[in-house]
């Protein structure tokens, strides 16, 4: 897993390692590692343009003395102080390795001989603010910040893109885009959640020795080897596999009956119960033999309606399933058994309506986007995507479940558990049907024995892995790199064994 830690928990475990070690070494270590992740960046370090935008805090210290070190290898250093104060150690190592410093920008302008030497550089190194840095930039730090996303040199952050709030990942205004981020210690949150993450280009982690120090992660994300979907052993039968039971699509929605069903299918279950009306059944039917279906005949819901699906040990309740009365007495009384159930789609806009029906002893797992989110909360959409974690977190406690909040980063949390931020997926997969797919996919593993966090976890992992895999296709462009195709919510269900045997 990585581990990332918030930046109050960051400075207590960096006092301490302090006190314990003669002034100066910490930054020490942290420049000489962003010093080297610079040297591999650059075709070679002697004769290249380097340039250091340099803040009042201790980032502007590790900048200066990673340009110090640059500029004692041959490098072309040139820093550009933002700012009344700057770490007078690091000026005068830079100075002492040959480095130029620009007079200061005081003021809200930008000289021109700092834009060009930004425009002109082979690598800039963002110091400006650090990980301290909270709400928009100011100037001039704003303007720097444009000009080095926009310049032609390989932009590399000192510990977090200056602009983005390192425990969350909010971004208010502009902020630096880096290509590559070096962050000491611990990742942060807000390198590993959008709008924050897209800021950071690679990540690349240099330990310092914080590690003894530092408590427990807020937020983790896994590694493909923390991936472990259940095995089936050779005493296994479709029954100890796990049972999947789908309550999903209508009349109108048929179409999330089928993909929620496939999700199921490929993702491990034993067997697949679907129940719904009679047109979504009958297309089940036909493209997934492998399922059991049960017609539910109009009138029929409630525990009824379950009684006549069979003995399952995981529901999958919602895609497609309509908001009415029937669709409400189905939620209810898969709510009311002891067994876990995933919650979706129409399922969430009835507990919008209805969070009494989340009181239960036996685990939920919700997965709502963030318009849906922000419906079961009572807030804007808007203000879940801005404040992702703080409303992922703010709704598994106030509805005492997992939630999984779907997006450009899917978070998955529990109360007083890390928050998990997957680490796969691609923008293909904003298209219909692919969230039925994985509540499918999630309810399989349930069915299977996960936990609900590690199902939900899991199950967005591969679920995006299998969008990769399936937007890449076997032909690249013949350059070493792949480029991606649209794809539908069916080639996700057809990638998921390759992104089972990526984990295995």
């Amino acid at each position: 897993m990585r581990y990332a830690h918030e930046v109050g928990k960051v400075r207590a475990a960096e006092g301490v390692l302090m006190a314990r070690l003669p002034e100066g070494t910490l930054m020490q270590r942290a420049a000489a590692g962003l010093a080297a992740v610079c040297a591999r960046l650059l075709p070679r370090v002697y004769g290249a343009d380097v340039v250091l935008l340099v803040g009042g805090g201790d980032n502007g210290g590790d900048a200066l003395y990673a340009g110090a070190r640059l500029a004692r290898r041959g490098a072309r250093v040139t820093a550009v102080p933002a700012g009344a104060r700057t770490h007078r150690g690091g000026l005068a190592a830079l100075r002492a390795a040959g480095g130029r410093v620009l007079d200061r920008l005081d003021g809200a302008a930008v000289s021109p001989s700092a834009a060009a030497a930004i425009e002109a550089a082979d690598l800039i190194i963002d110091g400006l603010t650090g990980i301290g840095g909270t709400g928009g930039l100011r100037e001039p730090h704003a303007t720097l910040a444009v000009l080095a996303s926009h310049a032609t040199g390989v932009v590399v952050a000192c510990d977090v893109p200056s602009g983005v709030d390192a425990s969350s990942g909010r971004v208010d205004g502009v902020a630096v885009h880096a290509d590559v981020t070096v962050t000491f210690g611990t990742y942060k949150p807000g390198l590993l959640i959008d709008p924050g993450a897209a800021c950071c280009g690679v990540v690349e982690l240099v330990d310092i020795g914080l590690g003894p120090d530092l408590p427990d992660p807020d937020v983790v994300a896994a590694w493909p080897v923390d991936v472990q979907p259940p095995e089936p052993r050779p005493e296994s039968d479709k029954y100890r596999r796990g049972v999947v039971g789908i309550l999903a699509g209508g009349e109108e929605f048929t179409g999330a009956a089928v993909l929620c069903t496939g999700g199921a299918v490929r993702g491990g279950a034993g067997m697949v119960r679907f129940a719904s009306v009679e047109r979504p059944v009958e297309l089940v039917r036909r493209r997934w033999p492998e399922a059991v279906t049960t017609v539910l005949p109009p009138g029929v819901g409630g525990v009824k309606a379950l009684e006549r699906v069979g003995r399952v040990q995981a529901w999958v309740v919602g895609p497609g399933l309509g908001t009415g009365a029937e669709a409400e007495s189905l939620l209810e009384a898969a709510l009311g058994t002891d067994l876990p159930v995933l919650v979706d789609a129409d399922g969430l806009t009835i507990l919008a309506r209805r969070r009494d029906l989340l009181r239960r002893e036996a685990p939920t797992i919700l997965t709502p986007h963030a318009g849906e989110l922000g419906r079961i909360l009572g807030v804007e959409r808007e203000l879940v995507e801005a404040r992702r974690l703080e409303h992922v977190r703010r709704a598994a406690a106030e509805l005492s479940a997992t939630v999984l909040l779907k997006g450009s980063t899917t978070l998955v949390a529990e109360e007083d558990r890390p928050v998990r931020v997957n680490p796969t997926g691609t923008p293909r997969l904003a298209t219909a049907g692919t969230g039925d797919v994985l509540s499918g996919l999630i309810g399989a593993l349930l069915a299977g024995g996960m936990s609900a966090l590690d199902a939900a976890a899991a199950g967005a992992y591969l679920h995006g892995l299998a969008a990769r895999i399936a937007a890449r296709g076997p032909v690249g462009d013949g350059t070493g790199h792949s480029s991606e195709a649209p794809i539908s919510a069916g080639d996700v269900i057809t990638a998921l064994p390759d992104a089972f045997r990526a984990v295995s």
